[in-house]
């Protein structure tokens, strides 16, 4: 294609866009100018005026020339065929939309409504309900005559037509359940009632009745069992009741019907002779205490001893203080069996049931020896003949240290009127008799002629001159001299003290 002829073209076709252009601007001015050549009219939709602009001054010309396409159920301020004055306004009032449930039978419906309350709605829809029956909206419990909420759309732009408008004007949907309550019947063991609910398990209705369960309570069915009308849900009630044992306290609760029962309910065994308080045939009062008390039974034998005597008899035949055993003593023994009783460790009582003699006392028998037999023993003074050997504890004494003042009557005399000094001996006259002559190793022969009050049993006390005092205290072998007294004047068994360490 040469130049000039495509130069002709784009010529035609800036020809043809430029009376395009002026087309489209000549009917929008057309339909401008036929816009604002319209009578003006108000349409008020709840607080909210919209002013259009109509040609023809009639209701419902104006719904069709704005789109709007009512429902049924919304209403107008003015008939549609009515006549308008230019600027007059037409009211309209939007149906509010509501889910409804009654709970009869899966009953799901959605209505228009202008009603405010789920009252006047339910009345509207003719559906009856109770004081007890419950309402929910939007999932919410709500009082019957509570005005329900309103929630609109989000508003569109003011440049949206009137349609879109008024649509938005229309509130949200609404969801209004309602939950019909049922007949139930609760006897709480033995005391009925009637409840109108809308729980749905016993356990839900128990807790919206502030009806407590413990432990030890029966129920006829199960907390989560669904309820159903004119069901009966039937309580056992336990009794509190503590049991004291073994010291410890255990609070339960029961149904039984004896003090044995509960124990058995608890584990709790008697065993022997062990008891309750009260008794276990007892009816369980509920708050008391039941009181185990454990048995215990001990035999405890007593052993009372009798002491033997001590016999001493004379033997011809052993020498001079030699003693023979000839019989042991024996003690007697007297055993007592007691049956003591003892409640929670306790002692109750104590029972002698026996008394026997189990061992018989013997006496014990020592003879004595009380043959005399003289016997010689060579001193430094040559030899003596002596009829008995005493083992005594020597000590020694003066005049001066007899006790007396010398300016005494008695000073330096002894028992036997002998004066004191050296050859004059101290004893008891029970062991060596008065005037007998005594040898002592180490310190000589001597005659016992004194006493003392200290001088008991086995002890010697050797005299000296009160210029030659010599402090004797030691064991020593004194051998009495003959002749030996009379049978009837030896003391044959002599004393054990003092003792020889």
């Amino acid at each position: 294609m040469s130049n000039r002829t495509k130069t002709n073209h784009s010529k035609e076709l800036i020809a043809w866009g430029a009376k395009l252009i002026l087309g489209v601007a000549l009917l929008g001015a057309g339909l401008w100018g036929y816009h604002f050549s319209g009578q003006p009219i108000i349409l008020q939709v709840g607080e909210a005026r919209l002013p259009v602009r109509v040609h023809r001054l009639t209701v419902e010309a104006v719904l069709q020339q704005t789109g709007l396409n009512l429902n049924p159920a919304d209403t107008l301020s003015l008939p549609p065929e009515s006549g308008l004055l230019p600027g007059q306004t037409i009211k309209i009032s939007l149906a509010r939309p509501i889910a409804l449930e009654t709970g009869n039978n899966n009953d799901r419906r959605t209505v228009l409504t202008h009603r405010q309350t789920p009252a006047a709605v339910f009345a509207e829809q003719g559906l009856a309900f109770a004081p007890a029956d419950d309402i929910y909206v939007d999932g919410r419990l709500w009082p019957a005559n509570r005005p329900l909420p309103v929630t609109l759309p989000n508003s569109p732009s003011p440049l949206a037509g009137i349609r879109r408008q008024v649509e938005s004007m229309r509130p949200l949907p609404v969801k209004v359940t309602l939950h019909r309550a049922i007949s139930i019947y609760i006897n709480d063991d033995g005391q009925m009632q009637t409840v109108q609910t809308t729980q749905q398990t016993v356990g839900d209705v128990l807790h919206s009745l502030a009806i407590p369960l413990y432990s030890g309570d029966a129920l006829s069915a199960d907390l989560s069992a669904p309820l159903t009308a004119d069901m009966t849900i039937a309580i056992s009630r336990s009794v509190p009741v503590s049991i004291q044992v073994d010291n410890r306290l255990i609070k339960t609760r029961t149904r039984s019907a004896t003090v044995g029962q509960v124990l058995a309910q608890e584990q709790v065994a008697l065993v022997g002779q062990d008891f309750t308080r009260p008794p276990e045939d007892a009816p369980v009062a509920g708050g008391k205490a039941i009181r185990v008390v454990r048995v215990v039974e001990t035999l405890e034998i007593e052993k009372e001893t009798t002491p033997f005597e001590t016999l001493w008899v004379p033997d011809r035949t052993l020498e001079l203080d030699i003693q023979q055993v000839s019989q042991a003593g024996q003690e007697g023994v007297t055993k007592t069996r007691t049956r003591v009783r003892y409640e929670n460790g306790i002692e109750v009582s104590r029972q002698e049931e026996e008394t026997w003699l189990e061992q018989e006392p013997a006496d014990k028998t020592i003879a004595y020896g009380t043959k005399v037999v003289v016997r010689t023993l060579e001193t430094p003074d040559g030899e003596i003949e002596y009829w008995r050997k005493i083992r005594m504890l020597a000590t020694s004494y003066s005049a001066a240290t007899s006790g007396k003042s010398k300016d005494h009557p008695a000073y330096g005399i002894t028992r036997t009127g002998l004066p004191a000094g050296y050859g004059v001996v101290a004893v008891d006259p029970g062991v060596v008799p008065l005037w007998s002559q005594v040898y002592v190793p180490g310190y000589g022969a001597a005659v016992a002629g004194d006493t003392g009050g200290a001088i008991l049993g086995k002890h010697i006390d050797l005299g000296f001159d009160e210029d030659n005092l010599k402090l004797w205290y030691r064991w020593v072998d004194v051998y009495l001299q003959t002749p030996a007294p009379r049978r009837d004047k030896i003391r044959y068994v002599l004393p054990q003290f003092p003792q020889e360490r």
